[in-house]
């Protein structure tokens, strides 16, 4: 159970939950996150999310780059190190190159998916396994990574209702496509480190089972401005609770609204 506690790090940090800036993207090259993990009293870790330009296939691409690990007295029950990496178009949000590299208390994977849109098929290399296989995708797929992304710019928050459902095509992993889907609970007011935040509140679906009690299991909050930043997670596990709070940031595009009061 605890090597995917990461991963609902991963669900928070990198997929996120966001909404749009008609005017323009939520996000420039230079932004960077860096969030706190809590599993009941304990601090079990630290994720940071960076945007950077980078070059790629002959044109100028963003690359997104997350990262999370256990500390502290986490590490010595249970070592966890994550790195995921998505290449995307500045404009259409399209994902060419996703990559994959987690090692969860010595369970390893080392994956890295290329997006052939002339074939609309994804080219997944396990390199762990020297092992390749194609996976067919739509034309609107994401990455896990380039997924926050896109939803940060394309959901008109401006007409988001309470019980609207946002839907995506998601490829992260080495068998298919599936629909990442969230739910819009409604604005709250949420105490941060950095003051009162105007937030987005979302509850994304995930598989019940081995790990969260129900499919209803994580809450999301996102503030309600024109970054679109990822503030909290929530979640109920099948053994105890865990939060996750943004700890730090910087190179927002954005002024970050905060009440002092």
């Amino acid at each position: 159970m605890k090597k995917k506690i990461l991963k609902l790090l991963v669900l928070f940090a990198i997929i996120g939950v966001a909404e749009v800036n008609a005017q323009g993207n939520s996000y420039k090259a230079g932004e960077w996150f860096k969030f706190r993990i809590h599993y009941g009293i304990f601090n079990a870790s630290y994720a940071t999310l960076e945007l950077k330009d980078a070059y790629l296939n002959g044109k100028w691409m963003y690359h997104a780059v997350g990262y999370g690990e256990t500390t502290g007295l986490a590490s010595w029950f249970f070592k966890v190190e994550d790195t995921y990496e998505s290449y995307f178009d500045k404009f259409s949000n399209k994902p060419y190159k996703f990559i994959r590299k987690i090692d969860e208390g010595g369970y390893t994977k080392d994956m890295e998916i290329n997006f052939d849109y002339e074939k609309d098929k994804a080219e997944v290399l396990d390199h762990k396994n020297d092992k390749t296989t194609y996976i067919d995708f739509t034309k609107d797929v994401q990455d896990l990574i380039s997924g926050f992304y896109y939803l940060r710019n394309n959901v008109d928050r401006d007409h988001l209702k309470v019980d609207d459902y946002i839907e995506i095509d998601m490829l992260y992993d080495d068998d298919e496509v599936f629909k990442f889907k969230l739910k819009f609970l409604g604005k709250e007011e949420l105490k941060t480190k950095f003051g009162k935040v105007e937030c987005l509140k979302f509850r994304p679906y995930v598989q019940s089972g081995r790990v969260f009690k129900e499919k209803e299991s994580l809450t999301l909050w996102v503030s309600n401005d024109d970054n679109k930043i990822p503030l909290r997670i929530q979640a109920d596990l099948r053994v105890g609770s865990l939060k996750a709070d943004l700890d730090a940031y910087k190179g927002l595009k954005n002024q970050f609204k905060i009440n002092f009061d």
